[in-house]
């Protein structure tokens, strides 16, 4: 059902509210309105990004450390042809579409964004986060577009835990355990 909002009491006087993920989805355009109004009214926005082809325990530590960082996290997917040439033939194992569903089915995740180049940095260009959030595989002097982030201001933030789980590792666990 896209485009659903649910609303449902807990108990007395509490209610949760659910949001069809399908909203938080968003083309660059709207997007960058979306983080312009955030940051005009006082909002700190983070940018995290990956390909997010078989979530694991890392994925969501990366994520909820980068909403630590500020109020609004917006997460970009890459497509599926980058997925491909950064990680080889025979992924991504999930389309783009359903990956960006998962994550923006996240809590800590306002919105996402797909891209299909092999960095980020257009993407950072255009919206101009507080906030450039990378894992800890990187270290602030390595992170690829940290010049671009600084040329507009912003600042880069590892967070995260230790690189210590990988969806190819993942993936090897998986086949190794069906093959026995």
């Amino acid at each position: 059902m896209p485009g659903y909002t649910c609303r449902v009491r807990l108990k007395a006087g509490y209610f949760a509210m659910f949001v069809d993920p399908q909203n938080k989805i968003q083309h660059l355009a709207g997007l960058r309105q979306k983080v312009a109004a955030a940051q005009a009214a006082g909002l700190t926005v983070v940018f995290g990004n990956g390909c997010f082809d078989l979530i694991h325990v890392g994925h969501i530590r990366y994520l909820q450390g980068a909403k630590a960082l500020g109020d609004i996290l917006v997460v970009g997917i890459n497509g599926d042809a980058s997925v491909s040439a950064l990680k080889g033939e025979g992924r991504p194992l999930q389309p783009e579409l359903e990956r960006a569903e998962i994550i923006a089915s996240m809590e800590c995740v306002d919105y996402v964004v797909v891209f299909d180049a092999l960095t980020v940095a257009g993407l950072l260009t255009v919206l101009k986060p507080d906030i450039h959030a990378k894992g800890t595989d990187y270290t602030i002097d390595n992170v690829p577009e940290r010049e671009v982030v600084r040329g507009f201001g912003g600042r880069v933030a590892i967070v995260g835990d230790e690189k210590a789980h990988s969806s190819r590792d993942l993936v090897s666990a998986i086949l190794l355990k069906m093959s026995r």
